[in-house]
């Protein structure tokens, strides 16, 4: 059921979904007054979620600092949590990945530096009504043609949430002792998330960031003036992962 909700709640956090809503109250509202602040409200929205350097100064305060690569000890295994992977029908003889690819693309970049021993990648399938191949082991099929053994890679795909990656992540690590070292590995703006979950869960870990959406500070005409629709797309996104936080504060998953 939350499951579900989730899912219902990520559609109705979507911005063009208010200014829809809004034009269409502009529309067929019959107070004058009413008519006037639907359509200046929609406006506005459409104006302040597209421009390009307040989305990038929201995405700075949002996401998580990186870790220098540098600064990286050794770790005994990567928790590597999934969401970048999809299933296509028409074309279904390889595996799809998103921007957020980072997440296993990084920590292998540390594998073979010797920073990282072993990976766990958690995560099930996406979808509410179709049964699909688990997003774990899609990347696991990637490790592998990445040329890691198979014996440095353990799955866990049973997981559709945040909360339950660190539920089950924990019970993995129990079976696994001599683990002492754990470095969780998620989007930038999705670990703040993680972290409070996993450490709510008991799983001591440290935090390396990877898939970024701020960058630096650009004072230039496109940032200031220009509306960008990718800012205004890339708020659904911040929307939703607040939201869900809050909500995960709320109900105590982290």
């Amino acid at each position: 059921m939350f499951f579900i909700l989730s899912k219902t709640l990520h559609f109705l956090l979507m911005p063009y979904i208010w200014v829809i809503v809004l034009m269409l109250l502009a529309l067929f509202l019959k107070s004058q007054k009413w008519k006037r602040i639907s359509l200046i409200s929609s406006l506005a929205i459409l104006i302040v979620l597209s421009n390009p350097l307040l989305s990038n100064e929201a995405w700075r305060a949002w996401e998580v600092k990186p870790m220098p690569v540098k600064d990286v000890v050794d770790y005994d295994v990567a928790v590597i949590l999934t969401g970048v992977t999809s299933y296509r029908e028409d074309v279904p003889d390889r595996i799809h990945t998103s921007k957020g690819s980072d997440r296993f693309l990084h920590p292998l970049q540390l594998y073979r530096m010797g920073k990282v021993k072993k990976f766990l990648v958690t995560g099930g399938s996406g979808y509410i009504l179709k049964d699909r191949i688990p997003e774990a082991d899609q990347i696991k099929e990637i490790l592998l043609l990445a040329g890691v053994p198979e014996t440095d890679i353990i799955t866990e795909s049973n997981s559709r949430n945040t909360r339950e990656n660190a539920l089950h992540t924990a019970q993995q690590l129990q079976r696994h002792p001599e683990w002492k070292k754990v470095l969780l590995v998620t989007s930038a703006f999705h670990m703040r998330r993680a972290a409070a979950c996993f450490s709510k869960a008991g799983v001591k870990a440290d935090s390396f960031t990877a898939d970024f959406y701020g960058y630096e500070r650009r004072f230039t005409p496109d940032e200031l003036i220009i509306p960008n629709i990718a800012s205004f797309s890339s708020w659904h996104l911040l929307i939703h992962e607040v939201t869900g936080f809050v909500v995960y504060k709320i109900l105590g998953y982290c």
